[in-house]
Protein backbone atom coordinates (compact mmCIF):
# COMPACT_ATOMS: atom_id res chain seq x y z
CA UNK A 1 0.00 0.00 0.00
CA UNK A 2 1.13 3.40 -0.21
CA UNK A 3 1.48 6.29 2.58
CA UNK A 4 -1.94 7.68 1.65
CA UNK A 5 -4.30 8.21 3.90
CA UNK A 6 -7.41 5.65 4.08
CA UNK A 7 -9.48 7.23 7.34
CA UNK A 8 -11.98 8.28 4.50
CA UNK A 9 -12.02 5.14 2.83
CA UNK A 10 -14.88 2.24 3.81
CA UNK A 11 -14.77 -1.08 1.78
CA UNK A 12 -18.42 -2.00 0.84
CA UNK A 13 -20.68 -4.17 3.09
CA UNK A 14 -20.94 -7.95 2.20
CA UNK A 15 -24.19 -9.20 0.60
CA UNK A 16 -24.31 -11.68 3.05
CA UNK A 17 -22.72 -12.06 6.18
CA UNK A 18 -23.12 -13.63 10.18
CA UNK A 19 -21.98 -11.00 13.13
CA UNK A 20 -18.77 -13.33 13.46
CA UNK A 21 -17.81 -12.72 10.36
CA UNK A 22 -18.82 -9.04 10.18
CA UNK A 23 -16.07 -8.24 12.82
CA UNK A 24 -13.30 -9.86 10.42
CA UNK A 25 -14.68 -8.66 7.30
CA UNK A 26 -11.36 -6.72 6.84
CA UNK A 27 -9.02 -9.51 6.72
CA UNK A 28 -11.48 -11.84 5.17
CA UNK A 29 -11.28 -9.30 2.26
CA UNK A 30 -7.84 -9.60 2.83
CA UNK A 31 -7.66 -13.18 2.34
CA UNK A 32 -10.27 -13.79 -0.02
CA UNK A 33 -8.43 -11.30 -2.32
CA UNK A 34 -5.31 -13.98 -1.96
CA UNK A 35 -6.69 -16.89 -2.35
CA UNK A 36 -9.09 -16.16 -5.05
CA UNK A 37 -8.35 -18.00 -8.47
CA UNK A 38 -9.20 -15.05 -10.19
CA UNK A 39 -6.30 -12.85 -10.90
CA UNK A 40 -7.10 -9.53 -9.33
CA UNK A 41 -4.94 -5.97 -8.81
CA UNK A 42 -5.26 -2.10 -7.43
CA UNK A 43 -4.27 0.87 -8.81
CA UNK A 44 -3.71 3.90 -6.70
CA UNK A 45 -5.40 6.65 -9.01
CA UNK A 46 -3.92 9.48 -6.91
CA UNK A 47 -0.25 8.72 -7.83
CA UNK A 48 0.76 9.76 -11.03
CA UNK A 49 -0.15 7.19 -13.97
CA UNK A 50 -2.29 5.20 -11.65
CA UNK A 51 0.62 2.67 -10.49
CA UNK A 52 0.08 -1.04 -9.21
CA UNK A 53 -0.22 -0.65 -5.73
CA UNK A 54 -1.43 -4.28 -4.86
CA UNK A 55 -1.09 -7.92 -6.83
CA UNK A 56 -2.62 -11.37 -5.41
CA UNK A 57 -0.53 -14.14 -6.39
CA UNK A 58 -3.34 -15.57 -9.64
CA UNK A 59 -2.18 -12.50 -11.41
CA UNK A 60 1.29 -13.34 -10.77
CA UNK A 61 0.83 -16.84 -11.80
CA UNK A 62 -1.01 -15.40 -15.03
CA UNK A 63 1.40 -13.51 -16.21
CA UNK A 64 4.49 -14.81 -15.40
CA UNK A 65 6.15 -11.60 -13.54
CA UNK A 66 7.69 -11.43 -10.12
CA UNK A 67 6.06 -8.84 -7.47
CA UNK A 68 8.70 -6.52 -7.52
CA UNK A 69 8.55 -6.46 -11.23
CA UNK A 70 4.79 -5.24 -11.10
CA UNK A 71 4.55 -3.08 -7.94
CA UNK A 72 5.42 0.54 -9.18
CA UNK A 73 4.01 -0.01 -12.49
CA UNK A 74 0.62 0.84 -14.78
CA UNK A 75 -0.53 -2.02 -16.05
CA UNK A 76 0.13 -1.23 -19.63
CA UNK A 77 3.59 -3.47 -19.62
CA UNK A 78 0.57 -6.06 -20.25
CA UNK A 79 0.19 -4.59 -23.83
CA UNK A 80 2.05 -6.04 -27.10
CA UNK A 81 1.69 -4.98 -30.67
CA UNK A 82 -1.25 -7.32 -31.30
CA UNK A 83 -3.30 -5.16 -28.80
CA UNK A 84 -6.19 -3.53 -30.57
CA UNK A 85 -5.94 0.26 -29.77
CA UNK A 86 -9.81 0.52 -30.10
CA UNK A 87 -9.94 -1.42 -26.00
CA UNK A 88 -6.69 0.47 -24.92
CA UNK A 89 -8.62 3.74 -25.83
CA UNK A 90 -11.48 2.05 -24.19
CA UNK A 91 -9.95 1.22 -21.17
CA UNK A 92 -8.54 4.68 -20.90
CA UNK A 93 -11.98 6.44 -20.97
CA UNK A 94 -13.52 4.58 -18.59
CA UNK A 95 -10.34 5.04 -15.79
CA UNK A 96 -10.97 9.06 -16.76
CA UNK A 97 -15.17 8.93 -16.44
CA UNK A 98 -14.26 7.18 -13.47
CA UNK A 99 -16.98 4.56 -14.53
CA UNK A 100 -16.71 0.47 -14.76
CA UNK A 101 -15.46 -0.76 -17.80
CA UNK A 102 -15.52 -4.30 -19.07
CA UNK A 103 -13.26 -5.32 -22.51
CA UNK A 104 -11.94 -7.81 -23.62
CA UNK A 105 -8.48 -7.37 -24.93
CA UNK A 106 -4.73 -9.37 -26.18
CA UNK A 107 -2.39 -8.95 -22.98
CA UNK A 108 1.00 -10.41 -23.45
CA UNK A 109 2.68 -12.31 -20.71
CA UNK A 110 6.35 -12.22 -19.37
CA UNK A 111 7.32 -14.56 -22.04
CA UNK A 112 5.77 -13.09 -24.50
CA UNK A 113 3.03 -15.44 -24.86
CA UNK A 114 -0.42 -13.86 -25.80
CA UNK A 115 -3.15 -14.38 -23.98
CA UNK A 116 -7.13 -13.24 -24.19
CA UNK A 117 -7.88 -11.36 -21.04
CA UNK A 118 -11.44 -10.26 -20.01
CA UNK A 119 -10.97 -7.62 -18.38
CA UNK A 120 -13.10 -5.47 -15.99
CA UNK A 121 -11.70 -2.42 -14.57
CA UNK A 122 -13.84 -0.40 -11.17
CA UNK A 123 -13.49 3.02 -9.86
CA UNK A 124 -12.83 3.10 -5.49
CA UNK A 125 -13.95 5.90 -4.49
CA UNK A 126 -13.82 7.41 -0.79
CA UNK A 127 -16.35 9.18 1.30
CA UNK A 128 -15.99 12.36 -0.11
CA UNK A 129 -16.67 11.09 -3.26
CA UNK A 130 -12.82 11.23 -4.33
CA UNK A 131 -11.90 8.22 -6.28
CA UNK A 132 -8.70 6.75 -4.62
CA UNK A 133 -8.24 3.61 -6.14
CA UNK A 134 -9.44 1.03 -9.35
CA UNK A 135 -9.85 -2.09 -8.82
CA UNK A 136 -8.56 -4.61 -11.91
CA UNK A 137 -9.63 -8.14 -11.80
CA UNK A 138 -8.69 -10.42 -15.16
CA UNK A 139 -10.20 -13.44 -16.46
CA UNK A 140 -7.70 -15.09 -19.33
CA UNK A 141 -10.33 -16.86 -21.98
CA UNK A 142 -8.05 -17.65 -24.44
CA UNK A 143 -9.40 -21.34 -24.49
CA UNK A 144 -12.72 -20.17 -24.87
CA UNK A 145 -11.56 -17.52 -28.07
CA UNK A 146 -10.42 -20.44 -29.80
CA UNK A 147 -13.76 -22.71 -28.99
CA UNK A 148 -15.50 -19.82 -30.48
CA UNK A 149 -12.93 -19.38 -33.25
CA UNK A 150 -13.47 -23.31 -33.75
CA UNK A 151 -17.19 -22.68 -33.63
CA UNK A 152 -17.20 -20.53 -36.01
CA UNK A 153 -14.93 -21.91 -38.62
CA UNK A 154 -16.72 -25.23 -38.46
CA UNK A 155 -20.30 -22.79 -38.95
CA UNK A 156 -18.65 -21.39 -42.00
CA UNK A 157 -17.52 -25.11 -42.88
CA UNK A 158 -20.87 -26.84 -42.60
CA UNK A 159 -22.33 -23.55 -44.70
CA UNK A 160 -20.00 -24.29 -47.65
CA UNK A 161 -20.43 -28.32 -47.49
CA UNK A 162 -24.26 -27.46 -47.83
CA UNK A 163 -23.66 -24.82 -50.33
CA UNK A 164 -21.14 -27.86 -52.46
CA UNK A 165 -23.97 -30.32 -51.58
CA UNK A 166 -27.28 -28.39 -52.89
CA UNK A 167 -24.85 -27.68 -56.38
CA UNK A 168 -24.07 -31.68 -56.53
CA UNK A 169 -27.43 -32.08 -55.87
CA UNK A 170 -28.75 -30.10 -58.39
CA UNK A 171 -26.78 -31.53 -60.84
CA UNK A 172 -27.80 -34.83 -60.47
CA UNK A 173 -31.02 -34.17 -60.05
CA UNK A 174 -30.82 -32.97 -63.91
CA UNK A 175 -29.03 -36.40 -64.79
CA UNK A 176 -31.81 -38.11 -63.75
CA UNK A 177 -34.69 -35.69 -64.99
CA UNK A 178 -33.01 -35.54 -68.16
CA UNK A 179 -31.53 -38.87 -68.76
CA UNK A 180 -33.96 -41.25 -70.66
CA UNK A 181 -33.43 -44.56 -72.12
CA UNK A 182 -36.27 -47.32 -72.99
CA UNK A 183 -34.36 -50.17 -71.93
CA UNK A 184 -34.06 -49.73 -67.45
CA UNK A 185 -30.64 -51.22 -67.66
CA UNK A 186 -29.76 -48.64 -70.51
CA UNK A 187 -31.31 -46.29 -68.46
CA UNK A 188 -29.34 -46.97 -65.11
CA UNK A 189 -25.73 -47.48 -67.34
CA UNK A 190 -26.49 -43.50 -68.64
CA UNK A 191 -26.84 -42.19 -65.18
CA UNK A 192 -24.29 -43.63 -63.51
CA UNK A 193 -21.89 -42.95 -66.50
CA UNK A 194 -22.68 -39.42 -65.93
CA UNK A 195 -22.40 -39.58 -62.03
CA UNK A 196 -19.58 -41.15 -62.31
CA UNK A 197 -17.91 -37.80 -64.63
CA UNK A 198 -19.00 -35.64 -62.12
CA UNK A 199 -17.62 -38.19 -58.77
CA UNK A 200 -14.28 -37.13 -61.16
CA UNK A 201 -14.56 -33.74 -61.36
CA UNK A 202 -15.45 -33.80 -57.21
CA UNK A 203 -12.29 -36.07 -56.40
CA UNK A 204 -10.10 -33.28 -58.45
CA UNK A 205 -11.87 -30.92 -55.99
CA UNK A 206 -11.35 -32.48 -52.98
CA UNK A 207 -7.65 -33.36 -54.04
CA UNK A 208 -6.75 -29.63 -54.94
CA UNK A 209 -8.81 -28.78 -51.34
CA UNK A 210 -11.47 -27.23 -52.80
CA UNK A 211 -9.10 -24.58 -54.96
CA UNK A 212 -9.33 -23.26 -58.41
CA UNK A 213 -8.29 -26.03 -61.13
CA UNK A 214 -7.46 -24.87 -64.74
CA UNK A 215 -9.96 -25.62 -67.55
CA UNK A 216 -6.90 -28.04 -69.58
CA UNK A 217 -7.13 -30.12 -66.09
CA UNK A 218 -11.08 -30.27 -66.34
CA UNK A 219 -11.14 -31.28 -70.48
CA UNK A 220 -7.92 -33.59 -70.22
CA UNK A 221 -9.62 -35.42 -67.26
CA UNK A 222 -13.37 -35.73 -69.16
CA UNK A 223 -12.26 -35.64 -72.77
CA UNK A 224 -8.82 -38.25 -72.64
CA UNK A 225 -10.75 -41.51 -72.25
CA UNK A 226 -12.67 -41.35 -75.37
CA UNK A 227 -10.08 -38.82 -77.44
CA UNK A 228 -6.83 -41.12 -77.02
CA UNK A 229 -4.49 -39.59 -79.36
CA UNK A 230 -6.98 -37.90 -81.83
CA UNK A 231 -7.39 -34.75 -79.64
CA UNK A 232 -5.75 -31.54 -79.06
CA UNK A 233 -6.12 -29.18 -76.26
CA UNK A 234 -4.95 -25.38 -76.26
CA UNK A 235 -5.46 -22.50 -74.10
CA UNK A 236 -4.47 -20.14 -71.52
CA UNK A 237 -3.91 -21.09 -67.65
CA UNK A 238 -7.12 -20.42 -66.69
CA UNK A 239 -8.57 -21.37 -63.16
CA UNK A 240 -11.97 -22.28 -62.40
CA UNK A 241 -14.09 -22.11 -58.83
CA UNK A 242 -15.78 -24.97 -57.74
CA UNK A 243 -18.90 -24.41 -58.56
CA UNK A 244 -17.73 -23.86 -62.15
CA UNK A 245 -16.15 -27.12 -61.56
CA UNK A 246 -18.77 -29.36 -61.60
CA UNK A 247 -20.96 -28.47 -64.35
CA UNK A 248 -18.50 -27.68 -66.77
CA UNK A 249 -17.07 -31.35 -66.52
CA UNK A 250 -20.38 -32.99 -66.97
CA UNK A 251 -20.40 -30.81 -70.10
CA UNK A 252 -16.89 -32.30 -71.08
CA UNK A 253 -18.17 -35.21 -70.49
CA UNK A 254 -21.33 -35.21 -72.71
CA UNK A 255 -19.55 -33.60 -75.67
CA UNK A 256 -16.78 -36.24 -75.49
CA UNK A 257 -19.68 -39.18 -75.55
CA UNK A 258 -21.61 -37.81 -78.07
CA UNK A 259 -18.09 -37.54 -80.10
CA UNK A 260 -17.40 -40.81 -79.26
CA UNK A 261 -20.39 -42.39 -80.25
CA UNK A 262 -21.87 -40.08 -83.43
CA UNK A 263 -19.44 -38.01 -84.19
CA UNK A 264 -15.23 -37.39 -85.04
CA UNK A 265 -14.01 -40.20 -82.67
CA UNK A 266 -16.70 -42.41 -84.00
CA UNK A 267 -14.75 -42.09 -87.43
CA UNK A 268 -11.41 -43.57 -88.02
CA UNK A 269 -9.32 -40.14 -89.10
CA UNK A 270 -11.82 -37.95 -87.29
CA UNK A 271 -9.70 -35.53 -84.52
CA UNK A 272 -10.97 -33.26 -81.70
CA UNK A 273 -9.64 -29.62 -81.28
CA UNK A 274 -11.12 -27.97 -77.64
CA UNK A 275 -9.09 -24.58 -76.93
CA UNK A 276 -10.31 -22.29 -74.52
CA UNK A 277 -9.53 -18.30 -73.88
CA UNK A 278 -10.89 -15.32 -71.94
CA UNK A 279 -14.23 -13.17 -73.21
CA UNK A 280 -14.45 -9.66 -73.81
CA UNK A 281 -12.38 -7.25 -72.06
CA UNK A 282 -10.62 -10.45 -70.24
CA UNK A 283 -13.82 -11.50 -68.32
CA UNK A 284 -16.05 -14.55 -68.66
CA UNK A 285 -14.49 -17.68 -70.79
CA UNK A 286 -15.18 -19.22 -74.26
CA UNK A 287 -14.42 -22.25 -74.88
CA UNK A 288 -13.89 -23.55 -78.64
CA UNK A 289 -15.56 -27.52 -79.40
CA UNK A 290 -14.34 -28.05 -82.74
CA UNK A 291 -15.06 -31.92 -84.73
CA UNK A 292 -13.39 -32.36 -88.20
CA UNK A 293 -14.21 -35.38 -90.22
CA UNK A 294 -17.85 -36.00 -89.72
CA UNK A 295 -19.31 -34.09 -91.96
CA UNK A 296 -22.80 -32.85 -92.32
CA UNK A 297 -25.62 -34.79 -90.19
CA UNK A 298 -29.04 -35.83 -92.02
CA UNK A 299 -31.87 -33.47 -91.87
CA UNK A 300 -33.85 -35.62 -89.49
CA UNK A 301 -31.26 -36.16 -86.51
CA UNK A 302 -32.84 -35.57 -83.49
CA UNK A 303 -31.41 -33.67 -80.37
CA UNK A 304 -30.22 -35.86 -78.00
CA UNK A 305 -30.55 -36.18 -74.28
CA UNK A 306 -27.12 -35.58 -74.26
CA UNK A 307 -27.61 -32.45 -76.04
CA UNK A 308 -30.07 -30.99 -73.96
CA UNK A 309 -27.96 -32.02 -70.79
CA UNK A 310 -24.84 -29.90 -72.05
CA UNK A 311 -27.86 -27.22 -72.62
CA UNK A 312 -29.19 -27.43 -68.89
CA UNK A 313 -25.40 -27.44 -67.56
CA UNK A 314 -24.47 -24.25 -69.70
CA UNK A 315 -27.66 -21.90 -69.33
CA UNK A 316 -29.38 -23.18 -66.67
CA UNK A 317 -26.38 -23.71 -63.82
CA UNK A 318 -23.78 -21.59 -65.35
CA UNK A 319 -25.94 -18.60 -66.85
CA UNK A 320 -24.35 -19.24 -70.02
CA UNK A 321 -25.22 -19.32 -74.39
CA UNK A 322 -24.62 -22.30 -76.38
CA UNK A 323 -24.16 -22.07 -80.27
CA UNK A 324 -23.72 -25.49 -82.37
CA UNK A 325 -22.91 -25.20 -85.94
CA UNK A 326 -22.30 -27.76 -88.82
CA UNK A 327 -19.93 -27.00 -91.89
CA UNK A 328 -18.33 -29.09 -94.51
CA UNK A 329 -15.94 -30.35 -91.94
CA UNK A 330 -18.04 -30.97 -89.16
CA UNK A 331 -19.48 -29.88 -85.52
CA UNK A 332 -18.34 -26.41 -84.27
CA UNK A 333 -19.64 -25.67 -80.80
CA UNK A 334 -19.01 -22.17 -78.76
CA UNK A 335 -19.66 -21.84 -75.03
CA UNK A 336 -19.59 -18.70 -72.98
CA UNK A 337 -19.97 -18.72 -69.83
CA UNK A 338 -20.63 -14.70 -68.06
CA UNK A 339 -18.44 -13.06 -66.17
CA UNK A 340 -20.59 -13.36 -62.71
CA UNK A 341 -20.14 -16.70 -63.65
CA UNK A 342 -16.53 -16.73 -64.37
CA UNK A 343 -13.08 -18.11 -63.40
CA UNK A 344 -10.92 -16.43 -61.78
CA UNK A 345 -7.04 -16.00 -63.70
CA UNK A 346 -4.05 -17.32 -62.30
CA UNK A 347 -1.81 -16.48 -65.33
CA UNK A 348 -2.23 -13.61 -67.59
CA UNK A 349 -4.31 -13.29 -70.32
CA UNK A 350 -2.38 -13.34 -73.28
CA UNK A 351 -0.45 -16.72 -72.03
CA UNK A 352 -1.25 -19.51 -74.05
CA UNK A 353 0.20 -22.61 -73.11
Amino acid sequence: MTSHSTRKLHGDLPSASSKVASADRKELAAIAFERTRMPMVVADARAPDLPIVLANKSFLELTGYAAEEVLGRNCRFLQGPATSPTAVAEIRAGIADEREVDVEILNYKKSGEQFWNRLHLSPVHGDDGQILYVFGSQIDITDYRRIEALEASEHRLLREVDHRAKNVLAIVDSIVRLSNAEDPALYAASIQHRVQALARAHGLLAERRWTSISVEEIVRQQVAPFAAARASFSGPDIRLPAPVVQPLALVFHELAVNAARHGALAVARGTLSISWKPGPLGTGLNIRWQEVGTGIPPKSAKRGFGTVIVGAMVEKQLKGRIERNWGNEGLLINIEIPADRSPSYDAPLDHAK
